[in-house]
């Protein structure tokens, strides 16, 4: 073929590529082409059940204030990974994460706006959990506080905080309690970690994948788990398991942001703020709770006080200085639990 035959194909061809792209720019997605609006909600793996109730709930609602059809899609994984996946080019129009610090890696790749947290109410978090332990029937372990979890022959399941932010929550509630227990002693407390890391045998990417690991391939003695978790398991598995609550935990926020650049781009973003603030309505609120998600509404929380102990101390991330102050302590290459884990595996 000449050469001038093959430039003129190729220019024709990306003549061609240039118009698809401007059209998909502009057009908003459709289930069908029938108008149906399709809403992407990239989630993290212990909000599946709660989501797939809560999408049929928002539809019925926005049918109810709109007269207009929508479609949820749903999307989970680790909270890490999901955010890296948003980063990288996953049409997400809503983020429902576990730790407003994996929204703050998508703000600042430019996909949201900054000062998310002020686009809803309870800094964008709609609901709370905390860590709790999850241990087979009987409790053969006797395992009580954070202490046992140390003891020789005590297999601990955990997800990674690299890829899960359950992980980091629940790293940052045993830390909390070695300080309560060491007198604020940092030194004592990487010790009684790098002890505690050593008896967990698998270490999964997301929370989910731990609680498979856990309840689903019988490995393990003990699950350390988000209170949601826990108490789906111990629903979908009755007289298997209990759940215990260590003396001290900490209050986890998962967070939620509109992805602003992505949804206005498909036209998407007035329902996808919708979306978000619905969360917060009574009828979410009391579907947060019997999904064992603790909801923001303390009314609501308090008809709820015998499902979750709302007596337990809690730290807060505030504690620990905010998320950004965490993770340059804790969870960045070579902090403090790339240095624990390196003392485990030096010393097999």
């Amino acid at each position: 073929m000449k050469k001038k035959h093959i430039i003129a194909i190729l220019a024709f061809t990306a003549v061609l590529a240039a118009a698809g792209a401007l059209a998909g720019c502009g057009r908003s997605d459709t289930a069908d082409g029938g108008g149906t609006m399709t809403l992407t909600n990239v989630s993290y793996d212990p909000t599946r059940e709660l989501y797939k109730e809560y999408n049929e709930l928002f539809q019925k609602h926005y049918r109810e204030t709109t007269g207009k059809d929508i479609r949820i899609i749903q999307s989970h994984g680790g909270s890490g990974s999901q955010a890296r996946s948003v980063i990288e080019g996953s049409r997400a129009d809503v983020v429902t994460l576990a730790l407003a610090h994996d929204i703050s890696l998508i703000e600042r790749a430019g996909l949201i706006h900054e000062g998310w947290q002020s686009d809803f109410a309870n800094d964008s978090a709609p609901y709370t959990s905390t860590i709790v332990f999850l241990v087979r029937k009987g409790n053969p372990k006797g395992i009580r506080d954070w202490d046992d979890l140390v003891k020789p022959g005590v297999s601990v399941i955990t997800p990674d905080p690299k890829s899960s932010g359950g992980a980091c929550w629940n790293f940052l509630a045993a830390w909390s309690w070695g300080l309560d227990h060491f007198g604020g002693n940092e030194i004592k407390t990487r010790a009684f970690m790098t002890d505690l890391y050593r008896n967990v045998t698998v270490m999964d990417s997301g929370a989910r994948g731990s609680t498979t690991t856990f309840v689903e391939n019988g490995q393990g003695d003990v699950l350390i788990a988000w209170e949601n978790e826990a108490l789906y398991s111990m629903r979908e598995y009755p007289d298997k398991f209990e759940l215990v609550v260590p003396s001290i935990s900490i209050m986890a926020q998962p967070s939620v942001a509109v992805v602003d650049r992505l949804a206005r781009r498909k036209g998407h973003e007035e329902a996808a703020r919708q979306y978000l603030q619905y969360l917060y309505s009574d009828e979410a609120q009391e579907l947060a709770a019997k999904n064992g998600f603790r909801p923001s509404n303390t009314d609501i929380l308090q008809r709820y006080a015998d499902r979750f102990d709302l007596h337990v101390k809690l730290t807060k991330i505030s504690d620990f200085g905010g998320w950004e102050a965490a993770y340059v302590k804790f969870f960045n290459d070579d902090a403090l639990f790339d240095k624990i884990m390196a003392d485990v595996n030096g010393n097999e």
